[in-house]
């Protein structure tokens, strides 16, 4: 049996629609609620994207009618349930209207909706191709050919010239730069044994962060010796620096010395009585009148002209044979020092080694200072038990660039940090040209 409860709903009488004031700013026409109307004008636009308003459409383009259905259905069911990406979805989306064109449009072919646009007519005739057809149906030709006999003999005459590449192209060709014939040859190492230096090469167990102890002892002690020699070596220079500048101070002390004795012998002499000296100042020497040089005299003197000159011409000739000796001299040593490389360079590629780039050869290549290698050594009291304590050693910048030169990839150069500007002129200028008196 049915339960009979009581009636749902409010139990007062209806009320009225309430009408909002329309004296505030809620009631002013930028606050009315316009968001079913952008709604509607949204979803008007995807339509018109995707073809058209639907309500404007024909039903045979919203609607096919399947009347053979597709075989292979079942075969495309499993790869048409696969799930596909956002982003194949948006990119699969073409708009049928036309993008807008980068031209720039006149204004007078633009329009806000309400006017009409103006288009131009193109199936016209202008009024020059009007005037031309005119003449054209009245008989008149602008380019009428007019037949005239020949008044030479067509097969005799001379042909003439063909316009040469100099005459027709009067601006100069596009000369393309040569490339240099070593850029197809294999770089030279600058490795002392010849063979070549591994892009990558392999550190030995001295370069660990925790080696062992017999490696690394050793190689502590060999770059112990070289800190040493270098500052044995720096220490000598200075000691030679200090006795050049030394001598200098003391052959400049004698200088003075010897040109203040000159200064006072200069001052004894002249403070002397010149009255003893009177006597041979006013007597003239007497100049002897050269004799005239007898035939023996003459012949001697032109047989020692003639032994001089052979002997300057026999030794021009002995220093022009010496200059020949020692450019054979030099081609002999280039030659084997060419055979040398060779040898080298053959050993280098047909042996398993690698080169050592430490010890660099004396020749190198390019005129700059090769840079020195970083030295990558911790000191026994800064070895760290563990990696999280461990401070990376070295740039992998510079030992790149670095290997590259050593490898001959690259020629070492200065760097050049500022370029040299051009010296400007400060001048004054001169304010009190600008006032005029009145």
């Amino acid at each position: 049996m049915p339960v009979i409860g009581a009636p749902s709903g409010s139990s007062s009488r209806p009320g009225q629609h309430s009408q909002p004031s329309r004296k505030g700013k809620k009631a002013w026409r930028k606050n009315v609620d316009v968001s079913e109307v952008e709604k509607g004008l949204v979803e008007l636009n995807e339509e018109i994207i995707r073809g058209g308003p639907v309500a404007e459409r024909d039903s045979a383009e919203l609607f096919t009618l399947d009347t053979v259905g597709d075989a292979n259905i079942k075969k495309q069911l499993p790869k048409a349930l696969r799930p596909t990406l956002k982003a194949d979805e948006i990119i699969s989306q073409r708009s049928k209207i036309q993008a807008v064109t980068p031209r720039k449009r006149h204004g007078d072919k633009s329009t806000d909706g309400v006017m009409p646009t103006k288009r131009v007519r193109t199936n016209y005739v202008t009024h020059k191709e009007l005037a031309r057809l005119r003449k054209v149906a009245d008989g008149v030709h602008e380019q009428t050919v007019v037949v005239k006999d020949a008044t030479y003999d067509v097969w005799g005459a001379a042909p003439e010239p063909k316009p040469t590449e100099e005459d027709v192209n009067f601006i100069p060709p596009v000369v393309k730069a040569k490339v240099p014939t070593t850029l197809r040859e294999k770089p030279i190492s600058l490795a002392a044994n010849g063979k070549e230096v591994p892009a990558v090469p392999m550190p030995t167990g001295g370069y660990s962060y925790n080696p062992a102890f017999a490696e690394y002892e050793k190689r502590l002690a060999e770059e112990g010796a070289k800190a040493v020699a270098a500052e044995t070596q720096r220490l000598a220079a200075l000691e030679e620096e200090r006795i050049r500048q030394e001598a200098v101070a003391r052959s400049a002390a004698e200088a003075e010395a010897a040109e203040a004795r000159a200064e006072m012998s200069e001052w004894e002499e002249d403070s002397e009585w010149e009255g003893f000296q009177s006597g041979a100042e006013d007597a003239k020497p007497s100049v002897k009148r050269p004799e005239r040089k007898t035939k023996a005299q003459r012949n001697k003197i032109q047989r020692r002209k003639e032994e001089e000159r052979k002997a300057k011409t026999a030794a021009a000739n002995k220093r022009k044979h010496d200059q020949l000796l020692m450019v054979k001299k030099f081609n002999r040593e280039e030659a084997a020092k060419q055979e040398e490389l060779a040898l080298a360079r053959a050993q280098a590629e047909s042996s398993d080694s690698e080169g050592d780039e430490e010890v660099i050869r004396r020749r190198k290549f390019g005129k700059a200072k090769l840079p020195e290698k970083e030295l990558e050594l911790v000191l026994p009291d800064e070895l760290q038990e563990s990696l999280r304590l461990l401070r990376p050693e070295g740039n992998l910048l510079r030992d790149k660039y670095r290997n590259m030169l050593v490898r001959g990839k690259l020629e070492s150069r200065k760097h050049i940090p500022f370029k040299k500007q051009n010296k400007g002129k400060v001048t004054e200028k001169w304010t009190y040209k600008d006032f005029t008196m009145l």
